[in-house]
């Protein structure tokens, strides 16, 4: 991702005069306009997606460096660039604004789109500080917008067919759930930022912060988490801080508890989830060759306690597809749908679960949430 100018402090001046809700002119008639902070890597795959979206127009990038900027002239020629998103802000044409951020910007960039009076479409983790989540979920309230944070995993054909499932009650009362990661070590971001503790704050909030956001959302019927314990790992004695191998276990009110375990150290990309309950098992499973593959291997088993069966899924998975379905979402949104994917309040959640992990890691203990 991109590395951008640095973020404003405080509100964007344009919308220090706004009223609270905003009615831009003839917005009704025509494409929900985006305006995309950051062409980095996954920012490059936030502008094909927007691109490719009924509904959706790709309107303005902001970017940095002469390379992605150049980049995203030559990509889209009918979109206005701009080297200092707090321009871009300033038109008052756009709805949404796309953030894909190192995460330490995340809560300045985004608290200068809220005030603007713009939907915002926040990357993971929402910010790096509860109190700046509390802040963008404050904001997002006043302005009524929307604000959803980039937990795309919820928009799978394959992970929320799960949540579908247990919902309706496949496995009766969720129990007990395994999500496990294998992975080779993950991008090092522009200028190797994902490396660097003070932009990500911990690694936790990296990678793992999607398991915990899936644990959550799966029992999410019988309650929020009530403690966590976890442990990690490394492999490079020149950066210690650099957690290859996390695990957390978190405890749910019904006695029932989900084990987050991931590696760095591995290979290509493969994920599973298992979930156990009072009457029966789910077992989901995604291979790649790598994360962003458009052609992965995948399966969803299912044991009512008697029998096994296949569960058929019928559109392909992968953070390419679901991150599709998250701007297709936007989208309707903007127009009048009710929203989906994770919300504000769901982003807080994750980043608590992550800051309190990374604590036991530190301190050895149990912490209550």
């Amino acid at each position: 991702m991109d590395d951008p100018p640095e973020a404003a402090e405080g509100r964007c001046l344009v919308a220090r005069n706004m009223p609270t809700v905003l009615s831009w002119p003839n917005m009704n008639l025509g494409p929900v306009r985006f305006g995309l902070i950051g062409f980095g890597a996954w920012g490059t795959q936030h502008a094909r997606a927007i691109a490719k979206t009924d509904g959706a127009e790709l309107a303005a990038i902001a970017a940095r460096s002469p390379e992605t900027l150049a980049a995203a002239r030559a990509a889209y020629p009918a979109a206005a660039v701009y080297a200092d998103y707090r321009e871009m802000l300033q038109r008052q044409d756009l709805e949404v604004i796309d953030i894909v951020l190192p995460s330490r910007l995340h809560h300045e960039v985004a608290l200068a789109a809220l005030g603007c009076g713009r939907h915002v479409l926040l990357e993971k983790p929402m910010c790096l500080e509860l109190a700046h989540c509390d802040e963008l979920i404050r904001l997002a309230q006043e302005k009524r917008q929307h604000l959803v944070i980039g937990h795309e995993f919820r928009l799978s054909s394959l992970w929320g067919r799960v949540k579908e499932m247990v919902d309706a009650g496949a496995i009766g009362e969720p129990r007990y759930c395994l999500i496990e990661l294998w992975r080779r070590p993950y991008r090092q971001g522009a200028g190797g930022w994902r490396y660097r503790l003070e932009e990500v704050g911990n690694w936790i909030l990296e990678e793992p912060i999607h398991f915990f956001d899936l644990a959550r959302w799966y029992f999410a019927k019988v309650g929020e988490a009530v403690s966590i314990y976890a442990s990690a790992s490394h492999k490079r004695d020149d950066h210690p801080e650099l957690q290859d191998n996390f695990s957390a276990t978190i405890r749910f009110p019904n006695g029932g508890y989900a084990v987050i375990s991931q590696t760095l150290a591995g290979y290509e990309q493969h994920q599973v989830a298992k979930l156990t309950g009072t009457r029966g098992a789910l077992w989901a499973s995604w291979s790649g060759a790598m994360d962003r593959t458009l052609h992965p291997t995948f399966s969803l088993k299912h044991f009512d306690g008697e029998n096994i069966q296949d569960v058929p899924i019928t559109r392909i998975t992968g953070e390419v597809y679901e991150l599709e379905d998250e701007i297709a979402g936007v989208v309707a949104a903007a127009r009048g749908a009710p929203p989906r994917g994770a919300t504000g309040r769901d982003g807080r959640w994750a980043v608590a679960l992550c800051l309190q992990a990374q604590e036991s890691v530190t301190t050895g203990k149990v912490v209550a949430l």
